[in-house]
């Protein structure tokens, strides 16, 4: 028995090893599926045109590959080109595997949203006034009688049709609830849009004099 078992040994080590390599193969080249939640990166964004509408910050995607590179999957992102556009308008992009950073052997299922719809515009500039914003109103018996911003007004850039809508930049709420006499307060001024930007420097000196009323 002893010799049976002893009888080409060499051989059925080499069998044993190979098995075990296959076995190991096979349960790492199982096919799994994954959803997750992913970037998406804008690139060459065209120098004279402004996006002007949403775009989610990410989208979820479905990928199918072997276990093991799913496991090991680097950070992935989805990628989307903006050379092609050259003019205003509503463009579609569709979100395919080349839009993606994948790894060999991994493939692109789906994402939600399938795709991304983006309006651009035109870039415009131009100046508009800083409003002053009172949070807490002076002491009783005293009243504003002088409010000044300088500069009293800020230069804003961004897609046309929403830098023709902003009728002003607010500062900080400013509390004068315990004021008396004149006070400078540095603040920042603030766009609701988010699209449009201040191009300026946002800070902004106001000078407020409070005083008794009747005086």
């Amino acid at each position: 028995m002893k010799d049976l078992l002893l009888k080409n040994l060499g051989w059925k080590i080499l069998s044993l090893a190979v098995a075990l390599l296959l076995w190991a193969t096979l349960v790492g080249e199982q096919q799994l599926s994954t959803a997750t939640s992913v970037p998406i990166i804008l690139r060459n964004v065209p120098a004279d045109l402004e996006i002007s509408s949403d775009v989610p910050d990410r989208v979820h995607i479905e990928i199918q590959g072997p276990a093991a590179r799913l496991s090991q999957l680097p950070h992935p992102a989805v990628t989307l080109d903006l050379s092609q556009v050259s003019h205003p308008g509503e463009r579609t992009f569709t979100i395919r595997q080349s839009n993606l950073n994948l790894p060999p052997g991994v493939r692109f299922v789906r994402s939600v949203p399938a795709q991304l719809r983006i309006r651009f515009e035109r870039r415009v500039s131009r100046r508009v006034p800083v409003q002053i914003r009172i949070g807490s109103p002076p002491p009783p018996g005293y009243r504003i009688v002088r409010q000044e911003a300088h500069p009293d007004t800020v230069s804003v850039a961004g897609p046309e049709s929403r830098v023709n809508r902003v009728e002003y930049a607010e500062t900080d709420s400013i509390d004068v609830s315990a004021q008396v006499g004149e006070r400078e307060y540095p603040v920042s001024a603030y766009l609701a849009d988010q699209h449009v930007r201040i191009t300026d420097a946002p800070r902004v000196a106001v000078r407020i004099v409070v005083e008794k009323q009747g005086k």
